[in-house]
């Protein structure tokens, strides 16, 4: 039987990460022992990317952190699409400030 493969609690992955995770069955081990919070955190970390090459560096990156036994992405200041908290001092000014101009 397969795995179905985990999604994060706000963000589905897409096909190309999905993919790039399921290619490899030890990467793939290690994002299914994530919790839902640091699996949603890597996708939109990924989904965030402007540029098709850096959507393809951060999903390189995200299995070589998973390797390095990261629970979320290193340098990234967190999902601002979730609805259980609200995003925080910095990530108001910086990431949703930002995206309105």
């Amino acid at each position: 039987m397969i795995e179905s493969f985990l999604h994060g609690t706000v963000h589905e992955a897409r096909d190309d990460l999905r993919d790039a995770i399921q290619a490899d069955p030890v990467i793939f081990k290690l994002w299914q022992k994530l919790t839902p919070l640091g699996r949603n955190e890597f996708i939109c970390w990924v989904d965030d990317a402007k540029q098709d090459a850096t959507r393809e560096r951060r999903i390189v990156r995200t299995r070589e952190e998973l390797l390095e036994g990261k629970k979320r992405p290193c340098c990234w200041a967190g999902c601002i699409h979730r609805t259980d908290k609200a995003p925080s001092t910095w990530q108001r000014a910086v990431l949703i400030e930002k995206q309105k101009r």
